[in-house]
């Protein structure tokens, strides 16, 4: 583990106060996880001390312009964010995975999200990370042996991973990545917390 300071000193440098959410890249097999996680970002972001752009008034804007997938613009040149909306950095976010998963007498939900916070006056990125949470949906009809027990169990699985709900997921890995990034300055800790440890190297987007 490294502190902030010494993982993100970019972010300490330059001091963006306004960010940009783009709607997310979805590399996951879930046509809808775009939506689901597009609510869940603008809070804790928020939390952590910045002015956040309203999400739904930006989507709007860049459906105006044509713009209705964020890998249009990916390779764009963030100072047009600067010129459009007067942002400090532009925050890009990748569902890498936002599936489930079973296997013999089990199962799982996934959800793996990584974030790139690039700068509008520099172009270079800020901040970066990325994190997964998996949640067991194992059911647990176990008192019943046999191939009868077996088909229980996965029974069980079926419906407790149906009924698994991806969003609040997706709200635990923005709270655990968000703890990463150095506070905004309506935060009371803005600019005192340099020396906090918690930083996965292994986990910076490389």
């Amino acid at each position: 583990m490294i502190t902030k300071g010494e993982a993100f000193p970019k972010m300490y440098k330059e001091k963006p106060v306004s960010i940009l959410v783009l709607p997310p890249v979805n590399e996951s097999t879930a046509a809808d996880a775009k939506e689901y996680y597009s609510t869940t970002i603008a809070e804790p972001l928020s939390f952590a001390g910045y002015y956040v752009f309203p999400i739904e008034i930006v989507n709007e804007v860049l459906k105006q312009e044509g713009i209705y997938d964020t890998e249009l613009i990916v390779d764009l040149d963030a100072s047009k964010f600067k010129e459009y909306f007067g942002a400090d950095a532009v925050l890009f976010t990748r569902i890498i995975k936002w599936n489930t998963s079973y296997y013999v007498v089990g199962g799982n939900v996934k959800v793996h999200i990584a974030f790139d916070l690039v700068s509008t006056k520099t172009g270079e990125t800020l901040w970066s990370y990325n994190d997964e949470l998996t949640v067991d949906t194992t059911g647990d009809d176990n008192n019943v042996g046999g191939a009868a027990g077996l088909l229980l169990q996965l029974a069980a699985t079926a419906v407790k991973t149906a009924a698994q709900d991806y969003t609040p997921l997706a709200k635990k890995v923005n709270t655990t990545v968000l703890k990463t990034i150095p506070f905004g300055i309506y935060h009371t800790q803005h600019g005192t917390d340099q020396s906090l440890t918690g930083v996965n190297k292994k986990k910076m987007n490389q």
